[in-house]
């Protein structure tokens, strides 16, 4: 008896011990792509009002993070956009996550963003155009979610400012989601589960369709490709460019052993993530003057962000004008926002039409010099490209492919 009592006095003891042994705050320097970012709340099913309670109170969760981009898109660190003006926390990606996959945020309870931008297909659709309520078509393809924030102004023609506009701008469109901005928030403003989460991520009477936006914005800057067997091509290229002999190397080993090291290494990252030789000549090919490919898909993440018109969908008997609908600048007619090539290959159909089904239409369309038209981009000139140089390039753009994060899409609020 005695025995049992002190076992069951050890067993007490020993709980209470563990139960009192303080949570580790979760991070704050982070990189943007981690899954704990965009997995959402652990567990399965609905999420109840004590399930969010207890994540609210998790220590760090809502701490502002300090960010950093992966490896290989890395380098355009300075083009970060918004953080400053809306700070990323664990708790307020979350809550963009709930409501970027929640349908409830239209009219009937049937479109989300997700609908339009859903990791399943790229972060984009697989349709021409996008599809809102009740079937209704848009007049333009889905731009990709991902990589947004290098982004300031959104959209393929730019109308809106921020990745807050745009997060709810689709809202309040009559052919995407139909609601009004104030009805949204009186549907978000009856769930329990939302309710908490707007109070302790913004603070009391907080819940305004200004803080959906930023929350939707904050996990969608969470969204970024993982490194591509290019960016690992590239971080080798200055070694095997420079160092061309095993002699060369042998130089490099005892001249400089830590430089050595480095090179050892990288040359393994790139080896485990091996470019065909086919996307290596594509490689050459993009970069070159020849194909000139970076006048335009320019940068770490391949893109100049600005607009240009490729002539597409200008032989329309009423052609979209693009940018020149936003900025009424004469020289914008006909022009849309260059995309990014990473992982291009996910997001099919292409251009702002969805007119081209393959990437192989693509780049014939390129090597034709678009359509000819009074505003046609003076970057856009015939290629003379062989069946074989266009091929490379569908090869390289494949190579600029990373992984995306993983993405919860469920685990909504009850």
């Amino acid at each position: 008896m005695l025995r049992a009592t002190l076992l069951g006095v050890f067993l007490v003891s020993a709980s209470a011990a563990f139960a009192a042994e303080p949570v580790r705050p979760l991070p704050t320097k982070v990189t943007l792509g981690d899954p704990s970012l965009t997995m959402g709340i652990p567990g399965a099913g609905d999420l109840t009002p004590d399930q969010i309670k207890a994540w609210l109170a998790t220590p760090g969760v809502n701490d502002t993070l300090e960010i950093s981009l992966p490896f290989g898109l890395a380098q355009a660190a300075s083009q970060i956009a918004g953080v400053k003006e809306n700070p990323m926390t664990r708790a307020k990606i979350e809550l963009g996550r709930q409501l970027y996959f929640d349908p409830r945020l239209s009219v009937d309870s049937t479109v989300s963003c997700a609908t339009c931008h859903s990791h399943t297909t790229g972060f984009a659709a697989n349709t021409q155009f996008g599809i809102g309520i009740k079937g209704l078509m848009g007049g333009r393809n889905s731009p990709v979610s991902y990589n947004r924030i290098l982004s300031s102004v959104q959209f393929w023609d730019g109308r809106a400012a921020t990745l807050e506009e745009q997060a709810v701008g689709p809202i309040a469109n009559p052919i995407e989601m139909g609601h009004t901005h104030d009805a949204c928030m009186t549907c978000l403003s009856a769930i329990e589960g939302y309710k908490l989460q707007f109070e302790t991520v913004f603070g009391p009477k907080s819940m305004t369709i200004d803080n959906v936006a930023k929350a939707i914005a904050s996990f969608e800057r969470a969204i970024v490709t993982g490194p591509s067997p290019y960016d690992y091509a590239a971080a080798l290229k200055p070694f095997t460019d420079n160092f061309k002999t095993k002699e060369d190397l042998d130089e490099l080993k005892e001249d400089s052993p830590e430089t050595y090291q480095k090179y050892l290494s990288v040359k393994a990252e790139a080896d485990a993530h091996p470019m065909s030789e086919s996307a290596r000549r594509g490689m050459d090919l993009f970069f070159s003057d020849k194909a000139n490919c970076t006048a335009c898909h320019a940068g770490a993440n391949f893109t100049d962000e600005k607009y240009h018109n490729l002539g597409v969908g200008m032989d329309a008997k009423i052609p979209d004008l693009g940018r020149y609908e936003i900025s009424k600048d004469e020289k914008d007619k006909g022009a849309f926002k260059t995309p990014t090539i990473r992982n291009v290959e996910f997001s099919a159909p292409y251009m702002h039409d969805g007119s081209q089904k393959t990437l192989e239409e693509v780049v014939e369309w390129y090597a034709k010099g678009g359509h000819p038209n009074p505003w046609l981009s003076d970057k856009v000139k015939k290629l003379d490209l062989t069946v074989q140089d266009k091929a490379d390039l569908v090869a390289f753009m494949k190579a600029c492919s990373g992984e995306f994060p993983k993405v919860n899409s469920g685990r909504l609020p009850e």
